[in-house]
């Protein structure tokens, strides 16, 4: 609930637009650019100063910007329209960069965490200049930069405009429409902060911002980007908001910056995004393409999703939580019991002495040898992950050792600002001191850590790194997620983590899972939004607590939950009460397997598809219009999916319903179950099966099968099976596979020998 819209209360969502319409602020419009170069892309931009000020029309009062004169002292010593740096550089044929600054004296940017590397400059693109106008053209897109007064217009390759800036001349009329392209500066400490305001075509559709429980259409949304422990699927606000957004019509923004930001789509005003940055520097992206060239380019510059080891990609039990050794080990004996594969178990706030107080040691009462513990579990094929947090309680011995250390985030006064004390990680010596404490872990037989919360890095907090709360609250989970990491891979030899929280460029840590949802059918359709929302901000790897976390568990919600929780990239079965198969019915335990038999036979198809992803930014999770973006209906679908290029998703999210309404994009499409056909280009009211929900391969795809075994760690990937969905008269094709053989994407050659596709070396 979103108390914070009256009162100010410690992490809740903080929505930076309420500051844009204080009547007391003063606000600087964008307005000549002078001095400009074509060929450098710099000059200054004025900037005019303006308030709000009352208007009177027909018994409605609004408000209007109003010219005003400075305020200062002495007044020759301050301008009233100052000029400040402008830049616009270009980075690909398809995307652009755009920097403003507020003030003619800032701090000089420090290595972005954010940005996977040195931007890169294309000097592919044509100028041509006009009357008042620059016109720059590359392969890609087309950017016309006005001068007096400045504006923009985002073009595609055929000069058509995708969208433009908004200006004051946006505004004409009796009242305030929108907020112009501005920057803010407060009266109440003098920070600034900026809005880009650029037009929305009246059927426009806008889609990314991170793992959003909302509608994955964000057009008429106001979103906050300020990541909070949300502890819920029905809610606005987020665990991993990102600061990127994708049009329907060929375009894309991300701002770069660590603050907190509201996107406002519409929601305002509903012919215009207004991008409310808390930063006083702009440090603003935009792409021009299809959905996947837009995604291709926005992971360009923040990083890809490195394919995790392939057990990540087997079943992850979990309760909150296996607290002994014996219970641990009594758990993967039944899944051997019950034939059910399994190739991680998870152990959350259980294993200390004392349930929550992370000391990262076992207790010994409780788990008298961890170390053969993990080895034995390593034998059945299964991997141990632990449970920690970056936060401890007063009653937690290391609250000391860290107050000691000086390893925290601090107040004003050097005290610890709440009651739990929180590791600050901008500190490099809270980063050795983390280390190993981790590493100490890796040797004793873990395979993975759960990086839990990191929402919650307090806003009145003052950080190693010299910055308060406002700039390090939004980035605190990419330096955690990031140190864990780069651990993970010095111990183990590759890239996985379990994390929670995230901001821009937290995809090149995987693997994210998506919080706490409740148990109910609305949860379960809010999760695959969130999981597709993330998808189209940069995450290849994703994953859920399969049949909700917080509440009694619903058999019949579980089993329909299953089906999508194991068409996933990475499946886990978490919560309170357990969540164990055997617990439940003989129907459901028989269903879990099925299920979990369904992904295992998967995996070289789950394999290869998360390779293929990793590569091009791609998330193994589709929205419709990711792979079908001309296809007006892909558009508007939010209860469906791809997974991978070739299989479509379509989970039951009612109470006892066998049947749902299911859109084939155009094309052949089969029912995986019965091998029926259906026409493509038109809703379906299709039955599910043995499997509680429909699937369909894509026409001409190849399904790459394998022999299940206990665990992957077990599978023969010398025997490879394909099922392949192409016209009878096909007898010879080419494909490619990715295997823990090779480690790499390789051909392979298919031959039809009768009925039977075999691999032909």
């Amino acid at each position: 609930m979103p108390f914070s819209d009256t009162i100010n209360i410690l992490n809740q969502t903080l929505d930076i637009s309420r500051d844009f319409y204080t009547v007391e602020n003063e606000y600087f419009m964008s307005g000549d650019l002078s001095g400009y170069d074509p060929q450098t892309g710099a000059g200054k931009l004025q900037w005019r100063r303006h308030c709000y000020f009352p208007d009177w029309a027909f018994t409605k009062i609004g408000y209007k910007f109003k010219k005003m004169d400075g305020k200062e002292l002495p007044q020759e010593d301050y301008e009233i329209d100052p000029r400040f740096d402008f830049n616009l550089s270009f980075v690909t044929p398809r995307t652009i960069r755009l920097r403003f600054t507020s003030a003619k004296f800032l701090q000089k940017k420090e290595p972005s965490l954010i940005l996977d590397g040195k931007v890169p400059a294309d000097n592919s693109w044509k100028i041509s200049a006009k009357k008042n106008q620059i016109e720059y053209k590359s392969s890609g897109a087309t950017i016309r930069l006005n001068e007096k007064p400045w504006s923009l217009q985002v073009c595609d390759a055929n000069g058509k405009v995708l969208t433009q800036t908004n200006t004051m001349d946006s505004n004409k009329g009796l009242h305030l429409k929108t907020l112009p392209f501005l920057f803010m500066r407060r009266i109440s400490d003098y920070s600034r902060s900026f809005t880009a305001s650029f037009s929305l075509a009246y059927d426009e559709k806008i889609f990314g911002c991170g793992e959003s429980f909302t509608r994955l259409n964000k057009r008429g949304q106001k979103i906050p980007l300020y990541m909070t422990d949300v502890q819920s699927a029905a809610t606005n606000e987020m665990y991993k908001p990102v600061p990127f957004f994708m049009s329907s019509r060929g375009y894309g923004m991300f701002v770069h910056t660590t603050t907190p930001c509201t996107f406002d789509f519409g929601h305002g005003y509903d012919g215009a995004s207004n991008l409310f940055i808390g930063d006083d520097y702009l440090d603003l992206f935009i792409f021009i393409g299809s959905p996947k060239e837009i995604l291709y380019e926005y992971t360009n510059l923040t990083g890809r999703s490195p394919v995790p080891p392939l057990w990540s990609f087997g079943l992850w039990m979990s309760r909150l939580s296996y607290k002994s050794q014996d219970e641990v080990l009594k758990v993967a004996d039944k899944f051997y019991e019950h034939k059910i594969p399994c190739d991680v178990l998870h152990i959350d706030a259980g294993w200390f002495d004392h349930g929550w107080r992370c000391d990262y040691k076992f207790s010994k009462k409780q788990f008298p040898d961890p170390e053969n513990m993990m080895a034995e579990l390593k034998k059945k094929g299964i991997r141990t992950s632990l449970w920690q947090l970056p936060y401890f309680t007063p009653a937690n011995p290391i609250f000391k050792e860290v107050f000691e250390k000086n390893l925290y985030v601090r107040d004003g006064k050097g005290n610890v600002p709440t009651d739990d004390i929180i590791l600050d990680f901008s500190n490099p010596a809270t980063q050795e001191w983390y280390r190993k404490k981790i590493a100490a872990l890796f040797d004793q037989g873990a395979s993975v850590i759960k990086a839990d919360f990191g929402e919650c890095a307090p806003l009145n907090g003052i950080y190693s790194s010299g910055k308060n709360g406002f700039f390090e609250h939004n980035i605190y989970p990419l330096r955690y997620t990031s140190i864990l990491s780069k651990i993970t891979t010095d111990k183990a030899g590759y890239s996985l983590i379990w994390a929670r929280s995230a901001w821009a460029g937290s995809q090149r840590y995987p693997v994210h899972w998506a919080g706490d949802p409740e148990v109910t059918d609305y949860s379960m359709a809010a999760t695959l939004r969130a999981g597709l929302s993330l998808g189209l901000s940069g995450f290849s790897f994703w994953s859920h607590d399969t049949g909700g976390f917080s509440g009694e568990p619903q058999e019949e919600l579980y089993r329909r939950w299953l089906f999508f929780g194991m068409l996933t990239s990475h499946s886990r079965c978490h919560g309170f009460p357990p969540r164990e198969p055997w617990l439940f019915s003989e129907k459901f335990l028989h269903d879990f397997r099925a299920m979990t038999v369904l992904k295992y036979s998967l995996m070289p198809y789950i394999y290869t598809q998360a390779k293929l992803s990793s590569e091009a930014g791609l998330p193994m999770l589709r929205a419709m219009f990711l792979e079908y973006p001309q296809d007006p209906a892909c558009w508007f679908i939010e209860d469906q999916y791809l997974f991978g290029s070739d299989l479509l998703v379509a989970p039951i999210f009612e109470k006892d319903a066998i049947s749902r309404k299911v859109y084939l994009p155009p094309g052949i499409w089969t029912d995986y179950q019965t091998t029926e056909k259906y026409n493509g280009s038109q809703w379906l009211d299709l039955k599910s099966r043995k499997l509680p929900g429909i699937l369909l391969v894509r026409e001409d795809a190849a399904i790459p099968h394998i022999k299940v075994e206990q665990s992957t760690a077990f599978m023969d990937w010398d025997k490879i099976e394909w099922h392949v969905y192409a016209e009878k008269n096909t007898h010879r094709r080419n494909e490619v596979l990715f295997t823990p053989l090779q480690n790499k994407l390789i051909k392979v050659g298919l031959q039809k020998t009768g009925e039977e596709w075999r691999q032909i070396k």
